[in-house]
């Protein structure tokens, strides 16, 4: 038998298993068959010397018995001094050694100045910083741990928060002066700070943050582009719970843009990187060439698809990569979209969680110059059962209409006040507008609004259409609604099957909105990506537009009836003809743009506002789409028939026109269009 040795002990090696000290004894005993009282005897000196060795523990942690109340937040000064409240009697020794090792393995050591069997007092090292550590206490050679705690340095501000409170802290400008009347909510409660900054909230911490709503002529830091105004609780509800914020005063704010950045959809599919980064591209180039000017962005929802954070592993932490590495020098608030809820949450609550956690709050406000914004959500899905059936409602909580009302009760009706939700308020429909949203909560938000210019920013539709005062939906209301095109414009998919061409639905090209803001004072303007900012509308000359079945050779014969329908309204729509008939997308038009249209000899046409749908789209998509061998159902993102188009008449074929569309703003658009014009993919794509 080959023996090992640790240490003076010998050790018994038994084929690598580890025994139990019963099997060890039964080994034993069938391996050494006793015949005399001295072999028994040096067996079992063998076998104490086995058990001693084989398998040992070593277990220092217990041999000093130390217990105290180890809170899960301290909030506590830069170098400062925190009492422990002692359990039963066992302090530790004023020699031993507190120490808090944090989630980066650092190890500070905080010297014990004080010990009763009451408490006892620790100072903190002044090179820990605030975050989760975990905590241990060494004596000589030993190191037991207790547990962890959240650490948050602060300042000093001499005040004791009421009884109740649970949410405390300062707002602070850069030279560390507090900042009053700054408002500050956890998304129930609302208040201000008084005349030192202070604020305090006897909070349940429902929503599990507390934020600041951002005032004029301030800003706040940056985590890549997300702006830093909120803060993730830590504590239990009854835990009394610090938390300071930060702002940056700046200059001239009163006059600045504001990008408001539709569907972006990202995947990691359809070639969406390479497209997505054409539009970071566009958007950098147009940031710099007007550098020296306030700039900031708004993101509409849906900047990722839920359907695809787990197949194709890419949700927030890859959004947040790819807009961080590609935009850099812009803030970018977060409205929350249908696809980032996570289809696996059974509740509106938990299909929150993950945007909550990585992005921000689903509801706040902030104000930049002198023009208030409200994000907001209105898809709700308490529905959702897990699945990928994913049955949302497009309707505002009553929590936070309720929020709302506290929020406003701060803002002077003077003050411009910009919704930015995901989901439509309205929806065009012949003559007019409905509304396509729920009409009690959205009547309550209408009254919570009263008395204020109110503009609505909406995604969604991945379409563009815009509500005015005056519009019948609205009444007497001063009321807007920007539904704005999306980065993505069709998913993505236009791009990817025809580079060059990247139009939505209803031929809006992708892009954004970019808003300039003077005071109280609103302009907007749509640009497309790739495309000068002077690209405000399209025209067709149907002389040379057409469409046939002829074009999906490949459609199969047994295709759904219902599927063949629907290619055959672009067949319908756009026969061989010559009817001499122009068509006009005007995609960012409202009642109160102008469009003129001229013929070569002088003579004013009069346009024809129709619904129609866009002959680009289907060209560089719809046909591609249904032109599939294995077709078994209507594709989705094909061609939608939308408003915002015109036709005029021309005398012949020949007669060329000056096209001529002027915004609210006055800016003008002119295309000198000489026909016949060619209708081909290539005379669309981007330049």
């Amino acid at each position: 038998m080959v023996y090992y040795t640790f240490g003076n002990h010998f050790c018994i090696p038994v084929s690598g298993k580890i025994l139990t000290f019963q099997n060890r004894i039964n080994l034993l005993h069938q391996r050494f068959k006793m015949k005399n009282m001295r072999k028994y005897l040096l067996v079992l000196v063998i076998l104490f010397q086995y058990i001693t060795c084989s398998n040992k523990e070593e277990n220092i942690a217990d041999e000093f018995d130390v217990q105290f109340e180890l809170p899960a937040l301290i909030d506590i000064t830069q170098g400062g001094e925190y009492v422990f409240t002692v359990k039963n009697g066992k302090a530790p020794s004023s020699s031993d050694s507190f120490i808090l090792e944090s989630d980066a393995g650092i190890s500070f050591v905080c010297p014990i100045i004080s010990t009763s069997s009451e408490s006892f007092t620790v100072r903190l090292a002044s090179e820990c910083k605030s975050g989760y550590h975990k905590v241990f206490i060494k004596r000589d050679t030993r190191k037991k741990p207790f547990g962890g705690t959240h650490i948050t340095i602060v300042e000093n501000i001499g005040f004791e928060p009421d009884e109740g409170t649970t949410i405390y802290g300062i707002v602070s400008s850069g030279d560390g002066a507090g900042v009053g009347n700054v408002v500050v909510s956890d998304g129930v409660e609302v208040t201000v700070t008084n005349g030192d900054g202070i604020y305090q909230l006897k909070s349940a911490k429902q929503q599990g943050h507390v934020f600041i709503s951002i005032p004029g002529g301030y800003e706040v830091p940056s985590s890549g582009v997300l702006p830093q105004f909120f803060y993730k609780l830590k504590g239990a509800p009854n835990v009394v719970e610090r938390v300071d914020f930060t702002l940056r005063k700046v200059n001239n704010q009163d006059s600045y843009k504001v990008f408001m950045l539709g569907d972006m959809h990202l995947a990691n599919r359809t070639d969406d990187a390479r497209q997505f980064t054409e539009f970071t591209t566009d958007l950098t180039a147009y940031m710099d060439r007007h550098r020296g000017e306030k700039m900031y962005a708004i993101a509409l929802g849906d900047m990722t698809w839920d359907l695809y954070w787990y197949s194709n592993n890419y949700s927030f932490p890859q959004y947040l990569n790819d807009v961080n590495s590609q935009l850099k020098d812009l803030q970018i608030f977060h409205v929350m979209g249908n696809h980032d809820n996570d289809f696996q949450g059974t509740s509106d609550f938990t299909a929150e969680i993950k945007y909550r956690d990585q992005i921000a709050p689903t509801y706040y406000s902030f104000n930049i110059g002198k023009v208030h914004y409200v994000v907001m959500d209105n898809i709700d899905c308490s529905e959702y059962d897990g699945t990928t059936s994913r049955k949302y409602k497009k309707i505002i909580s009553e929590e936070q209409l309720k929020w709302l009302e506290k929020d406003l009760s701060y803002v002077e009706k003077s003050t411009p006040i910009v919704v930015a939700m995901h989901a439509q308020v309205f929806y065009p429909i012949a003559g007019g507008f409905k509304y396509d949203y729920d009409v009690i909560n959205t009547e309550k938000l209408f009254d919570a609004l009263a008395g204020y210019e109110a503009h609505f920013v909406t995604g969604h539709t991945h379409m563009t259409f815009n509500v005015r005062p005056g519009d019948a939906i609205v009444g007497d209301r001063n009321f807007y609604e920007h539904n704005t095109g999306a980065v993505c414009a069709s998913w993505w998919w236009s791009g990817h099957l025809t580079p060059g061409v990247h139009v939505s639905l209803d031929g809006t090209p992708g892009g954004y909105a970019v808003w300039n803001v003077s005071g109280t004072n609103l302009k907007w303007k749509y640009k497309a990506t790739g495309w000068p900012e002077d690209y405000q509308f399209r025209s067709y000359d149907l002389n040379n537009v057409r469409f046939s079945m002829a074009d999906v050779p490949l459609m199969p014969s047994n295709v759904p009836d219902a599927t063949r329908r629907v290619y055959e309204q672009y067949v319908d729509a756009y026969p061989a003809n010559n009817s001499n008939e122009v068509l006009i997308n005007i995609w960012n038009w409202n009642r109160n743009w102008i469009l003129t249209v001229v013929d070569q000899d002088g003579n004013n046409l009069v346009p024809q506002e129709v619904w129609a749908y866009d002959p680009l789209h289907i060209a560089a998509l719809s046909v591609k789409r249904f032109n599939q061998p294995n077709l078994t159902s209507t594709p989705s993102f094909v061609t939608q028939k939308f408003t915002h188009f015109f036709k005029v008449k021309a005398n012949d074929a020949d007669t060329d026109l000056v096209i001529t569309v002027q915004d609210e703003f006055g800016n003008r658009w002119t295309e000198n269009m000489e026909r016949p014009k060619v209708f081909s993919i290539d005379e669309y794509k981007r330049k």
